[in-house]
């Protein structure tokens, strides 16, 4: 489990009770990484490092630095074979983990499925933001052809080794289905609950969204059109399987 925070102060210890509690008796980790909040985010995660010793790791950054880079700080530092994104507002319902683990997970996945993105089948946010998210998906999805209908999704499921063979840039986690099948892995979405946020406000305004969707969506464009990544006939990896 990897989740980014950012001024989530009052989401953090319900969040972690809920996780734990959905996962009880599995073998897990929460990894957790605080993007240089300045609220009371960092006291609550130390609390719940105190109350969940053997489970929550914290990593803190020195300034602010976005959610793409918390998500990758954390991987440097993730053991698991797959690992499972959450948003730290408390939308994301971690009842879907383990419906997922179950489903996907528990007796062996497909070996060249990469990624899980959950897919809301209901919003909780206004209709100017619901309507905005249609659009980019849509125009999304026609310029990549990465078949994925809800990438804003916080919800996603990773096998680390596909995480680890993505490139780095800022904003990044936007484009996680078009960058994981450009890395030869597939992709499938499934159904996740959509919440309410409990505390705080959204940490990203519609000019935010507008200007940087834009020049990121063309960069992308870009990177996807210049092929993916070499495989050895000789290795054993699980993508050359059909």
């Amino acid at each position: 489990m990897l989740i980014p925070f950012f001024n989530e102060e009052g989401n953090v210890l319900p969040l972690l009770e809920e996780v734990t509690q959905s996962l009880d008796g599995l073998n897990f980790e929460i990894v957790c990484v605080n993007d240089a909040s300045d609220d009371k985010t960092a006291e609550e995660l130390a609390e719940a490092r105190t109350n969940w010793p053997d489970r929550v790791k914290v990593m803190s950054h020195v300034d602010r630095c976005g959610k793409s880079a918390a998500l990758f700080t954390g991987l440097r530092v993730v053991d698991g074979l797959w690992v499972q994104l959450l948003d730290g507002d408390g939308q994301n319902d971690p009842a879907d983990c383990r419906r997922l683990y179950d489903t996907h997970l528990a007796n062996g996945a497909p070996e060249r499925l990469g990624l899980i993105a959950g897919r809301r089948t209901s919003r909780n946010d206004s209709g100017f933001k619901w309507l905005q998210s249609r659009v980019a998906n849509g125009v999304r999805r026609f310029c990549l052809k990465d078949d994925v209908k809800d990438t804003g999704c916080g919800f996603k499921l990773l096998r680390t080794r596909a995480f680890r063979d993505l490139p780095y840039f800022a904003s990044m986690h936007r484009f996680l289905p078009a960058l994981i099948k450009r890395a030869g892995w597939d992709v499938i979405e499934e159904p996740v609950n959509d919440r309410k946020r409990w505390h705080g406000q959204s940490k990203y305004g519609f000019f935010d969204r507008l200007f940087a969707g834009i020049f990121d969506l063309l960069g992308m464009m870009w990177l996807v059109r210049r092929g993916g990544y070499g495989i050895a006939a000789e290795s054993d990896d699980p993508r050359l399987k059909d």
